[in-house]
């Protein structure tokens, strides 16, 4: 009797899933397609290009400091030298914290800028999978497998296209 159950079960389970619409996307086309990525990979690219070269000013100063502070600790007095040794430390340490902070900020602004452009693709795809009645759409990029199939790309860059324009004009 179990048997029977779980025989049946199993070929509901079988019949419903066979009668799911499935198509595929290219999530990363999709995002190549997009000109407000572009921008914000842009503007990303000029924020941490700006941080880079005060880090880069940062650390000249400090390994002139150092450099100074070797040539002549010979001749300082055993207070003097703490207190280059206490200089020392605490540009190092200033330098330590404007990367933590360049990399938190960069991290932050990559993700208010994408969170936009994902929940423009999410709602491209939600729109195209209605249209053409699909219960589930997979990203090709996390397929193991596929033969064939139906791609709604270039649908859904049609569009996110028009969400984009229609975004970026507010």
């Amino acid at each position: 009797m179990k048997n029977v159950l779980l025989g049946l079960f199993v070929a509901l389970g079988l019949n419903t899933f066979a009668q799911s619409k499935i198509a595929h996307v290219d999530s990363q086309k999709l995002l190549d397609t997009l000109p407000s990525r572009d921008l914000a990979i842009k503007k990303l690219d000029s924020m941490k290009t700006a941080g880079m070269q005060e880090l880069q000013i940062m650390d000249a100063d400090f390994q002139k400091a150092y450099q100074v502070y070797m040539t002549s600790k010979d001749k300082m007095s055993e207070v003097e030298r703490q207190i280059q040794e206490s200089k020392l430390m605490q540009k190092q340490q200033m330098l330590e914290a404007t990367q933590t902070s360049l990399e938190e900020g960069l991290q932050l602004m990559s993700e208010e800028l994408n969170a936009p452009i994902l929940e423009r693709v999410q709602k491209a795809i939600e729109i195209v999978s209605e249209r053409k009645k699909l219960n589930y759409v997979i990203d090709v990029s996390a397929t193991m497998y596929s033969k064939g199939g139906m791609d709604i790309t270039n649908e859904v860059i049609v569009e996110l296209l028009l969400l984009d324009a229609a975004a970026t004009k507010k």
